[in-house]
């Protein structure tokens, strides 16, 4: 088990997701993680911190009834700075399309997108450092870029956030993980033609589970779906699944833990 400090730059510091249906949007999350939730920075609207054991490890707030934007998580990448890293962003052919702006004395951030259109958002900490810990059920505990081919997306991520890049070298299989400090942090997995048409480019959020059999039922039981039913690959046993407002995630059951 992990828990936070300051982040190194670049390092996948906090998940977020906003959806029209706040209160129900936790119910669901509350049954499937064990999640409590507290209040959080308002300044887009109502917003929850979720916590397990006390330690937060989530953020959930309401859209506006009149914004219909793609109900995602958002993964936030660790800054120093987010207005330095939010102008190179745009230098480098991202675009920046919320803040940066301050969320009241827990940090800044800023709303972005890869040049390939995925989006992330970006996080200067203050007195909120991110996910408090990572490693068991209920915590978020890795984050993967999936879009149409990896070499050019990541030039964008390592000229940005500095990252060492090992690529998998293979014919048949794009995938990119992205190192800082010498240790893996996330990775890019070029799909071709396989990228839902519905989604484009976008990252993915994996979330540690006890049993990824028993939870995908759950999912069901609570009003998600099971995209993709449970496999085994190479992190653990896993499946891919949306919440009730179809955010998609991956619920994965690691191999150390499992």
């Amino acid at each position: 088990m992990t828990e936070a400090t300051r982040r190194t730059p670049g390092t996948p510091c906090w998940v977020s997701l906003m959806v029209h249906g706040l209160d129900t949007t936790q119910e669901f999350y509350g049954a499937l993680f064990d999640w409590e939730f507290q209040p959080g920075p308002q300044q887009l609207g109502p917003y929850s911190r979720a916590l397990l054991d006390g330690k937060e490890v989530a953020g959930i707030g309401q859209l506006p009834p009149d914004r219909h934007l793609p109900i995602a998580w958002t993964t936030y990448l660790a800054t120093d700075d987010a207005d330095e890293t939010a102008e190179l962003i745009r230098c480098c052919g991202g675009t920046v399309a919320v803040g940066p702006l301050d969320a009241e004395d827990a940090g800044r951030l800023a709303i972005c997108s890869d040049p390939t259109g995925a989006v992330f958002g970006i996080w200067q900490a203050a007195a909120h450092h991110g996910t408090a810990m990572a490693g068991p059920p209920g915590t978020p505990v890795w984050n993967e870029l999936l879009t149409h081919e990896t070499s050019t997306v990541g030039k964008f991520y390592q000229t940005v956030f500095g990252y060492e890049i090992e690529p998998v070298v293979s014919a048949d299989f794009d995938y990119l993980t992205l190192h800082l400090d010498g240790r893996p942090v996330a990775s890019l997995h070029g799909v071709g033609n396989a990228l839902p048409r519905t989604r484009g480019a976008h990252w993915m959020t994996y979330f540690e589970v006890a049993d990824t059999d028993g939870a995908a039922r759950l999912i069901t039981e609570l009003g998600g779906q099971v995209l993709r039913p449970p496999r085994e690959g190479t992190a653990g046993r896993l499946a891919l699944v949306t919440d009730p407002e179809g955010a998609v995630f991956t619920i994965v059951c690691s191999a150390e833990q499992g």
